[in-house]
């Protein structure tokens, strides 16, 4: 087929996809470095973690390479740690076996989704422990861990010591009957996992659950508060960070923990599964085993190429892009970046942050356990395409709110938008060329190169394309992602428009050849500066245009301009998407609605409290009265549970302070020890 195109002067696409090299960044050009939040390897992602890092991430990171920018895209499994070892103990399998097990699922997922990245990599590999062992030895180099002792929950059926996420119980403030270890969800309030009352094992809450004391390293993260606190106040300014971080609009640090001030946190778990601690010829702080460090992004990017240095330290020359979950701002803007600044070496640290809220589903939250919501693979049972599924999330982005999933929108997100506007736009200009042209893009009388806005016969539609493409541009540029999306079908409107308007038909291509040719061309190239402006969101949409046109992959054009040319050939036409029937609303609703409502309803809420009468107080463990003693009891141990955080941030450390914490310790036991007795 013959192929007419201007002559490039920088607009056809020089950048490679994602994932057939890896790039390395030039100074005097733009270098982006993008990460999304590395997943757990101890589930499958459901609709609501992919929007919310990796599919917003890859949108981002295709949008870069059709601005030529050199773009590097990393992720992967975070395999190390608690998570991982709890989950495999649940499923009755080592820790490799559960990571070599859900890493094949997370990857098949992403590749399906058409998720691009240059390497999807695993932290537990050599150079990981390679890396972070580096970073802790840097960490003590530099004065800035200390050794402490404390009580932990231990379980005698893991056998181990269980992290806070690992412990429910009764909260001792409100009495919320499935309050986390770190966390309660009914108040609100952080917790001790020493502090709950009745703590049971979440892998098997028939398991016994005593106390230990266990050594751990700890980073000061108070010695190093002011300079993160400086670099924060400096980054989130130039990168523009999304309003929902630990800084607000006013440039005034927000978060809680830092305006309460950092205290020391703990740098090593009680891991078997984890990056042993680095020491020389003896242990003397009985560390080893012990250590777990969160250094993923540039261990995964040391895998895929040795030279990873001159990415992740080059802060002049690469901008840092991260992706993530609300739940991940704290760790990504203030613990991560203090190890970094700890660790006293010239690090690339995040320029833009890009956060999601959370994406719920159809009135409720995703649930695997309930089999509620779309996970993983099951996205590709449905027989929806990736391209519509990324369609209709990114729509969907909860930028500033958390958003619902709803299957009647989604259905109408492919029939209205998608196939009606966009398809139709597309699918309506190329079979006109292919019946009335005979495939040859006509003769237009146009000079090759932007038209002009003052053109005597369009001058009103190409003024409005050229406005909305430098909309596209800020809003990508700013990493408004669901903004940019929405333009991109205002242009694909303003074509169907365009095309209407013109009264495009073999009567006019009979009536006014000369003007029927300008037309078709010119909508013609708008629909190529669309395969590029689409490519982002859905890379499968954007080359099936491209095959269409028989046109080479294009950068994101500033203005409308005439580079298909006249005597070009193109290929052969095929809609883009196809209607779903609206019957299937109510298919996949049941499919993927877990439990039927009646009975969903005839079950307990989890974490409800007992619904006690006018008057009357009562145990949420047993739903019965509780005595006058079990009421006091539980105000001593509030109170005591205070008494035990309270002197655990007090600093210095000192064997006084030890001795202490130890003793406030021993009463708040002692009185759990008296509630549980009283609430039986």
């Amino acid at each position: 087929m013959v192929q007419k195109i201007r002559p490039d002067d920088g607009f056809l696409r020089v950048v490679p996809p994602p994932g057939l090299e890896a790039p390395l960044p030039k100074e005097g050009e733009k270098n982006i470095l993008i990460t999304s939040s590395l997943p757990y390897c101890n589930n499958v992602p459901h609709l609501g973690n992919i929007i919310g890092s990796t599919l917003s991430a890859d949108v981002f990171s295709r949008y870069a390479r059709t601005r030529q920018w050199r773009t590097l895209y990393i992720c992967g499994t975070d395999e190390y740690g608690t998570a991982t070892e709890t989950q495999a103990l649940k499923e009755g399998i080592t820790p490799r076996e559960l990571c070599d097990k859900y890493y094949v699922l997370h990857k098949e997922t992403y590749e399906w989704f058409d998720i691009g990245f240059d390497h999807f990599g695993r932290t537990s590999t050599p150079i990981h422990s390679e890396i972070a062992q580096e970073i802790y030895t840097n960490l003590g180099k530099n004065d800035l861990l200390e050794k402490q002792e404390k009580e932990q929950i231990y379980c005698e059926g893991c056998p181990k010591f269980l992290a806070d996420r690992y412990v429910e119980g009764v909260c001792p403030h409100c009495a919320f009957e499935d309050a986390r270890g770190d966390q309660c969800d009914g108040c609100g309030r952080t917790l001790d996992a020493i502090e709950l009352i009745k703590p049971r094992c979440i892998v098997d809450k028939t398991h016994t659950l005593t106390t230990r004391i266990s050594s751990h390293m700890y980073l000061k993260l108070d010695s190093i508060q002011p300079r993160t606190e400086e670099w924060i106040k400096q980054s989130w300014k130039a990168g523009k960070w999304s309003p929902n971080s630990v800084i607000n609009a006013d440039g005034e640090i927000v978060d809680p923990r830092l305006k309460n001030g950092l205290l020391p946190t703990p740098l090593t778990r009680d891991l078997k599964w984890g990056v042993p601690v680095p020491y020389d010829d003896e242990d003397k702080l009985g560390m080893a085993g012990k250590f777990d460090a969160p250094i993923g992004y540039p261990s995964i990017t040391a895998h895929l190429t040795p030279e990873w240095k001159q990415w992740w330290f080059n802060p002049k020359n690469v901008d840092l892009y991260q992706f993530m979950g609300k739940d991940n701002v704290y760790f990504h803007t203030v613990y991560w970046p203090s190890v970094q600044i700890g660790d006293g070496r010239d690090w690339t640290k995040l320029h833009h942050l890009s956060t999601t809220e959370y994406l719920n589903y159809e009135g409720g939250k995703f649930s695997k356990g309930k089999n509620r919501g779309v996970f993983g693979p099951a996205a590709k049972e449905t027989g929806i395409p990736a391209s519509v599924w990324r369609y209709y999330l990114l729509s969907s982005r909860p930028e500033t709110a958390d958003a619902m999933f709803s299957w009647a929108e989604c259905i109408a997100a492919n029939n209205n938008v998608l196939l009606n506007n966009f398809g139709n736009f597309v699918n309506r200009a190329l079979k006109f060329v292919s019946s009335q042209y005979n495939s040859v893009i006509p003769e237009s009388g146009d000079a090759p190169g932007p038209y002009s806005p003052n053109d005597p016969d369009d001058a009103e539609f190409i003024t409005n394309v050229n406005t909305l493409l430098k909309e596209y541009i800020d809003a990508m540029d700013s990493v408004k992602i669901r903004l940019g999306l929405q333009t991109v079908m205002h242009i694909s409107s303003a074509g169907n428009t365009y095309l209407q308007s013109s009264g495009l038909n073999k009567a006019l291509m009979e009536s006014n050849p000369t003007r029927c040719a300008q037309v078709i061309s010119r909508a013609i190239n708008l629909i190529y500066a669309l395969s590029t402006l689409i490519y982002p969101f859905m890379p499968a949409t954007s080359e099936s245009i491209l095959s269409q046109l028989n046109a080479p992959a294009r950068v994101v054009p500033e203005v409308l301009s005439n580079d298909i040319l006249g005597g070009h050939t193109i290929g052969k036409p095929e809609h883009l998407f196809k209607k779903i029937d609206d019957k299937m609303e109510e298919v996949w609703k049941a499919k993927f609605g877990g439990k039927p409502a009646a009975e969903a309803e005839a079950e307990p809420a989890k974490g409800a409290k007992y619904k006690k009468k006018k008057g009357e107080t009562t145990d949420v463990a047993s739903d019965k009265p509780k005595s006058e003693e079990a009421i006091a009891l539980e105000t001593k141990v509030a109170e005591q549970g205070q008494i035990v955080r309270e002197l655990k941030a007090k600093t210095p450390k000192t064997p006084e302070l030890d001795a202490e914490i130890k003793a406030a310790v021993e009463v708040l036991k002692s009185l759990k020890v008296q509630l549980a007795a009283a609430l039986l």
